[in-house]
């Protein structure tokens, strides 16, 4: 009988021990699974976030939102340079986008596109448009874009320019001088905000033309 209890004890203490074993290694489990699915915390991202976090356009709802990685690993002049061409970018959106709607709207300039008699009315909007432009037009158009591009819009050193971007270059001004700082940034807010919304409406703009169909405020493409 008491080996029958001996016996007994140390099968007992056997499973208990098991058990306890099985359930360090489960919980052991768990804990790798959920750390193999938690958010990995780099060194690049944490340094560009506190780099950057506090520039203009890292606002809410997104804050600094940079998907993929432009910025990591960069100074302060590359943030400069991605800001210029965004700037620009957004710019250039923001008139083809307005060309766009007039366009469509019926509004044309008076006159001939060339001196075969092809109107500017006869000429039709977005890419099919594009390739209507007699050749004569189309490098007028390119070197004109070219002059903006080499002698106007770009930053001149030594001209009172305020941030990147500012291409008034002691000609221009409009009175921004008269403004305060925090109207200042808040024009420069809207510019960068409308720039990119110019950019996804005038590429939606493009797809859609492609595809066919009625767009509002556009009409049909």
């Amino acid at each position: 009988e008491k080996q029958l209890k001996k016996t007994t004890t140390i099968s007992l203490f056997s499973i208990t021990n098991n058990l306890s074993k099985m359930k360090s290694a489960i919980i052991a489990a768990l804990i790798g699974s959920a750390a193999a699915f938690a958010p990995a915390q780099t060194g690049k991202a944490t340094t560009a976030l506190n780099a950057f976090e506090n520039e203009l356009g890292a606002q809410p709802p997104l804050g600094f939102f940079d998907p993929l990685g432009l910025l990591d690993d960069a100074d302060q002049e590359r943030f400069d340079r991605l800001r210029y061409v965004e700037l620009k970018h957004g710019r250039i959106s923001q008139l083809a986008f307005l060309g766009q709607i007039t366009t469509r709207a019926g509004i044309r300039l008076p006159g001939d596109i060339d001196y075969s008699g092809t109107s500017f009315g006869d000429i039709g909007e977005g890419w099919a448009g594009s390739l209507q432009v007699p050749v004569a037009g189309a490098l007028q158009i390119l070197a004109f874009v070219g002059f903006l591009e080499l002698g106007v819009m770009k930053d001149i050193e030594g001209t009172g320019n305020e941030h990147v971007g500012d291409f008034r270059n002691g000609a221009l001004d409009f009175g921004w001088d008269t403004f305060d700082e925090e109207t200042k940034l808040s024009k420069r807010a809207i510019e960068l905000n409308n720039g990119r919304a110019a950019m996804m409406g005038i590429l939606g703009l493009m797809v859609h033309e492609q595809l066919g169909g009625s767009v509002p405020i556009v009409g049909e493409l």
